[in-house]
């Protein structure tokens, strides 16, 4: 049998902004509010306390004996509080979180939250009812950069913006832990206004349903609103954690639904966010598109004629991935997870993946006159303009220049365009306080993005040494297969790339002096940094690369190229510098 949530994802997916989520208390149980058993719990134990009655080992049976009758929250707090405004101001406390409730991380949006948000952001969900009085889904929504239109009593509903024009409509059918009109006795439950019941009638007969956090015990009024719709165009299911209650189970037959058992709300909406996310990877570019731009690009190259027709192919998908890139997936905001980053990280490739393999193919056969077009895309790619949001997630908004960086200069390297591979290098761009190099803006550590501590969340990495660079090599050898067609060859240029790389590094970061006096250096590191990939723990593939470049053709065409400062003495202590950074990673 098909697992639900893959039969769940597959319809969501195919069915854009046709689910709504019906969201219960167990949602926002993982932020410590309370379930309403929990507290009925509490108002009896504080009940008990002020008759002077404290450590009963069963509270529920405690009341029982005491008062004749079975523990109800409904009943309870009708007894303590007997207006709404009453009621309101004792489940305030239960759900507005203190400051040190904040700061360690309680009444706050979970990770389930976040996920549906992120699912509201993609378009995959457009409604939200829920039972909560709590705002965490409403905050959830702003830090992802959605206003959603809240519906908390029938006032709402006559100024709201219509549901078809809203982007993220939240009915809250028991109303605001703020607002004085909210429903919390039997009596307020068993029945809603005519007003809530249209728009659940709609929202029932228009969409497909997804419960979690719900029992459906209680809420005789959304039972009702649920089993009365009178169509099944979309079908029903509901997450429950273990067996669910007769009531439900009555419920989801009754709709023709599927239970899905889910160990909680967090895992159950991450899972589900992660399996859209896959399926929107699988859409990705055509591949035969892709062929056909790269096959393009190769015969505009070898005819000048066609010098027009290749810039505006490169131009065209240039500006398509500049404005994929922009798109509200890839807003920075909102929760950090391992499965959100990668995630980031996949779509980034798949949107990069036509145009690095086009840039592959100008290093290998271009002539030069490509090398002024695809530097200025991959220098514009690398700045990204100031926004707020997670770190983490602001530096990965450069990573297209990263692959369009590493993919141009592997062609060339192929080529053996040392001189054009060195002006890569060297090629300035803007920062912040003077320019920088490329290879400084983009090459493993020096570039914003590439902290280890992330890449090491991706399946895989987590106990490599180079997790960036290993991705790379990991990721870049299908886009090379228009150029490199033994597939053993592309560790060695892979590890060479970066190796050359490394030492443009150090040629523009220090003098002849510096690396004297840095490598004389006794009693602690002796010898000087620059970004160390692949090659650092790879001693195989570094020595055959450097005995390769100790020939004396490749040794001149490197030095003639800018690489050491175009020096014999520079580049033996550069090498000398380099070998003792790989054996300090190697070692590490």
């Amino acid at each position: 049998m098909i697992d639900p949530v893959t039969a769940l994802a597959f319809s969501v997916y195919e069915n854009k902004g046709v689910y709504a989520l019906l969201l219960g208390s167990g949602v926002s149980r993982a932020a410590h509010i309370p379930t309403g058993w929990e507290v009925t719990l509490d108002l009896i134990k504080r009940v008990a306390a002020l008759e002077g009655v404290t450590g009963q080992p069963d509270w529920t049976k405690w009341y029982a004996e005491k008062y004749g009758a079975e523990a109800n929250y409904s009943a309870l707090l009708d007894q303590l509080a007997s207006t709404p405004d009453e009621r309101r101001s004792i489940l305030h406390s239960y759900i507005e979180p203190t400051e040190d409730e904040i700061e360690e991380g309680h009444k706050v949006p979970t990770r389930a939250h976040h996920a549906i948000a992120r699912l509201v952001r993609a378009g995959f969900i457009r409604v939200i009812i829920t039972t909560n009085f709590d705002r965490l889904m409403e905050n959830a929504l702003r830090e992802a950069g959605i206003e959603p239109t809240v519906i908390k009593s029938d006032d709402d509903l006559k100024g709201a913006v219509p549901l078809t024009h809203s982007r993220c409509y939240l009915v809250k059918v028991h109303g605001d832990y703020l607002d004085t009109r909210i429903r919390n006795t039997d009596q307020e439950l068993s029945a809603y206004s005519p007003e809530l019941n249209a728009l659940l009638d709609r929202i029932i007969d228009e969409h497909g349903l997804i419960i979690a956090g719900w029992s459906g015990d209680w809420d005789v009024a959304l039972r009702g609103a649920i089993t009365r719709a009178p169509n099944r165009r979309y079908p029903l299911f509901f997450a429950a954690r273990g067996k669910p209650s007769q009531v439900a189970a009555d419920l989801v037959q009754h709709r023709g639904g599927r239970i899905i058992t889910i160990d909680n709300a967090d895992s159950f909406f991450e899972d589900l966010e992660g399996k859209l996310s896959a399926q929107a990877e699988l859409q990705r570019e055509n591949p035969l598109s892709i062929e056909l731009m790269v096959t393009s690009a190769k015969k505009y190259l070898g005819k000048p004629e066609f010098r027009i027709q290749l810039d505006e192919l490169i131009g065209n998908e240039a500006a398509r991935l500049a404005k994929a890139i922009k798109e509200r997936e890839f807003e920075p905001s909102g929760a950090w997870s391992p499965e959100r980053y990668a995630q980031t990280v996949a779509r980034y490739e798949a949107l990069t993946e036509p145009l690095a393999r086009m840039f592959g193919v100008l290093g290998r056969w271009g002539t030069g006159s490509d090398f002024a077009q695809a530097v200025e895309y991959i220098a514009r790619f690398s700045q990204a303009e100031v926004a707020g949001g997670l770190t983490v997630l602001l530096n990965l908004r450069t990573y297209p220049a990263v692959l369009l960086f590493y993919a141009y200069g592997i062609g060339m390297l192929k080529a053996r365009r040392y001189g054009d591979l060195f002006k890569l290098f060297a090629t300035t761009v803007p920062h912040e306080r003077e320019p920088e190099p490329l290879v400084k803006r983009l090459l493993l550590g020096s570039w914003e993005g590439g902290s280890n501590d992330a890449w090491k969340t991706l399946e895989g990495l987590e106990k490599r040494k180079t997790p960036l660079s290993d991705h790379l090599h990991d990721v870049l050898p299908a886009w090379c297969t228009d150029f490199i067609f033994i597939g053993a060859e592309f560790t060695r240029l892979f590890e060479e790339f970066e190796l050359l790389a490394a030492l443009a590094h150090l040629t523009l970061s220090n003098s002849l002096e510096d690396l004297q006096n840095t490598l004389s250096k006794t009693g602690g590191r002796d010898f000087a940094w620059s970004p160390m990939g692949r090659a650092g723990w790879d001693g195989q593939t570094r020595r055959q690369i450097l005995e390769g470049w100790n020939a004396p053709e490749t040794n001149a065409a490197i030095l003639k190229a800018g690489f050491a400062n175009k020096s014999a003495e520079y580049y033996k202590i550069a090498i000398d510098s380099l070998s003792r950074l790989a054996e300090y990673v190697g070692w590490r």
